[in-house]
């Protein structure tokens, strides 16, 4: 039987209408479609990757180490005492200058057994945990590693009482009262030891230094606050007559020979 059309309509209405929710579909499709593309045009472009390469400053009066000897050269394990591990500041911003008040007359190869002499005095009679001095320097300018930790660290030594800390201390071999000569290579290799040691915190060597003391036995009370040469020999901190007259007549030069040697 043939179906009439709903009174009141024709036939090419219900036609369209019955097209309308296919039309409606596409053209929601259409305009999705479109909405993403052009989201998609719009979204920035992620930024390029940049690889941060951080080249570390030179330190501007920074100067080559010279060569030290290390310990292995002296210290023997028949020789060694046990002791507990190195400690360390944060910089080293002074130096003291000592002598071991030892011998003169030493032949230069024989300097290893000195420095083992002088650590059995400090580490036996007055029961230290390691010998006292940063560095040892022989009459022909050799450098000898003294105190342990590592001779390019801020090692805290042994060597003026209420100064120890951010500071280093060298000590000449031998004994530099007053008349008593005091060899070139020995104030040159001082000099030079200097200079690499105060160029790693960019310290001059002709400059003044204000420290702490952290004890009642130095020349200043425990928290006094003391100006002193960067360069200084040891009886500017503590009562004694180290470094010998001699060889503290001789450190207006060790410092300018420092200076020099950073450039400065």
């Amino acid at each position: 039987m043939r179906r009439s059309a709903p009174i009141g309509l024709s036939r090419p209405v219900l036609v369209l209408f019955g097209c309308v929710p296919g039309l409606l579909a596409l053209l929601a499709l259409v305009v999705c479609t479109a909405g993403v593309d052009r989201g998609a045009a719009r979204a920035p472009a992620p930024p390029p990757v940049v690889a941060r390469i951080t080249v570390p400053r030179p330190v501007p009066h920074s100067v080559a180490r010279p060569p030290i000897v290390p310990r292995s050269k002296w210290l023997d394990a028949a020789s060694a005492r046990e002791q507990p591990p190195p400690r360390y500041d944060d910089r080293v911003v002074a130096v003291f200058i000592h002598h071991t008040d030892s011998p003169n007359g030493y032949d230069c190869a024989d300097a290893p057994r000195v420095i083992r002499d002088v650590y059995a005095g400090q580490t036996g009679a007055k029961q230290w945990d390691d010998i006292g001095y940063n560095f040892l320097v022989d009459r022909c300018g050799t450098i000898y590693e003294g105190r342990a930790g590592g001779v390019d660290r801020p090692v805290t030594g042994a060597h003026t009482q209420g100064f120890n800390h951010r500071s280093t201390g060298i000590a000449a071999i031998g004994t530099f009262t007053a008349g008593s000569p005091v060899p070139k290579a020995m104030t040159e290799a001082i000099a030079r030891l200097v200079a690499w040691k105060l160029g790693l915190s960019d310290v001059d060597p002709r400059g003044t230094v204000r420290l702490v003391s952290s004890n009642s036995l130095s020349r200043y009370a425990a928290g006094t606050a003391a100006v002193l040469s960067t360069v200084s020999g040891h009886d500017a901190a503590f009562m004694t007559r180290c470094p010998g007259a001699a060889l503290s007549a001789r450190l207006p030069e060790i410092r300018d020979l420092a200076a020099r040697y950073q450039g400065r």
